[in-house]
């Protein structure tokens, strides 16, 4: 399943985090939902997508290559974050840091973009990027395609950025395409507080339609 990869305005919390590397001058942090989250994924891959896809794999080969799979995973759910922050830092924008967490990651924003325009371009620079990422990890897989232990989880990497820029772009704030429609609503209105009042909006409906 897909992690949405989200921008939030504030602090980034302490509690439960451990900041692994700066990047940027950017505080890299991994909360502890993060290893719950990691592991399912490693289990599920190990247990139920190799198996099907290569029969043939032993148990540590689909467990190593399984935890190798995850950590790409959230490593593209990171660079998904950086696309975001690069934009936001080229705005004059800080970025107090980002944290990998239970339900993907998250980037904490000093302040809102001044204008519509920066807006739009920070928030779908995150989506552009992860599909950037699934087109890399498609045409590694398909390259690779006679090197299964390459081609199977590179392949599944490109389903999964495809499907977390998709799922990223819905008009639900705070997700991305949340952002989207805001910007639009802004430049539309040329008033901020309308474009955030109708983004709570699509993102309630998106709740409720998602439940």
């Amino acid at each position: 399943m897909p992690h949405p990869a989200r921008q939030v305005t504030g602090a980034p919390r302490a509690a439960g985090r451990l900041t692994i590397a700066w990047i940027w001058g950017i505080p890299i942090s991994v909360h502890v939902s993060w290893l719950l989250v990691f592991a399912l994924v490693a289990g599920s891959l190990a247990a139920g997508y190799f198996p099907e896809r290569q029969p043939g794999w032993g148990a540590a080969t689909r467990w190593v290559l399984g935890a190798l799979t995850s950590l790409a995973f959230f490593a593209s759910v990171l660079v998904h974050e950086l696309g975001h922050s690069r934009v936001a830092l080229r705005h004059g924008i800080p970025i107090r840091g980002i944290t990998l967490f239970v339900f993907g990651g998250v980037a904490q924003i000093g302040r809102e973009p001044g204008s519509p325009g920066a807006e739009f371009r920070i928030a779908i620079a995150g989506p552009l990027t992860s599909l950037a990422l699934a087109a890399i990890f498609g045409g590694v897989g398909t390259v690779g395609g006679s090197m299964a232990l390459v081609s199977v989880p590179a392949l599944w990497l490109a389903r999964i950025n495809l499907a977390v820029a998709l799922f990223n772009l819905l008009p639900g704030f705070p997700l991305d395409g949340g952002r989207v429609l805001r910007a639009a609503v802004w430049a539309w209105t040329g008033s901020f507080d309308r474009a955030n009042r109708a983004a709570a909006a699509s993102g309630e409906l998106l709740a409720l339609v998602l439940i």
